[in-house]
């Protein structure tokens, strides 16, 4: 059986870990979604999403669970992982002014520089249907302060765009997101982390 997992320090988990499940089902798969709270849960997942919440503070605990590390490795490996919001943030090798005045250690797997509040303040937050490479019908992303990615280089590359502005990239086996795909009802997003399995 396939297991997806969810980094679960802080942010947006049971919405992951339900858009997971749909996921499979949506494929036909069998599998299971769970928390990741520590190292040893993440040995046992096959797939992970990071989600979003208050970046300096996902860095910090990843540190202090010795995950920071652990990703890393996974990803270089292979693994499916996926960041969205806050950790698109720390999916990226540079990070803005703020990034650096916060001194959030970033896991640096992919090739982008990030700008952390590109979207605004909370109040500010909007949703709007996007185009995605590889993923056939508009996605209904929801934005909730959300950063944009500024620029790509190497194999990492832009699959969409909100006015100009790249708000998903992929590189391999690596996923960014500026938007949060598990407030939506399309499981689209998953399908797709999942799909590289």
């Amino acid at each position: 059986m396939l297991r997806a997992g969810v980094v679960s320090l802080q942010g947006a988990v049971p919405e992951h870990i339900q858009a997971f499940q749909r996921a499979f089902q949506d494929l036909g798969l069998e599998g299971e979604a769970v928390a990741v709270r520590n190292l040893e849960a993440l040995r046992q997942v096959d797939c992970l999403a990071i989600p979003g919440g208050e970046s300096t503070t996902i860095a910090k605990l990843l540190k202090r669970f010795q995950m920071m590390d652990a990703i890393r490795e996974m990803g270089e490996a292979g693994m499916p992982i996926m960041g969205t919001c806050a950790g698109c943030i720390l999916m990226a090798q540079e990070g803005d002014d703020d990034v650096r005045r916060t001194e959030t250690e970033l896991l640096g797997m992919m090739h982008m520089r990030v700008n952390r509040n590109s979207f605004g303040r909370q109040r500010e937050s909007f949703e709007s249907f996007v185009e995605i490479e590889g993923i056939p019908e508009p996605f209904p992303a929801v934005f909730i302060r959300g950063p944009s990615i500024e620029k790509v280089w190497g194999d990492c590359r832009a699959i969409s765009y909100w006015n100009d502005r790249i708000i998903m990239a992929r590189q391999k086996n690596l996923l960014a997101l500026s938007f949060h795909p598990e407030l939506s009802a399309d499981s689209a997003v998953h399908r797709m982390l999942l799909e590289m399995l």
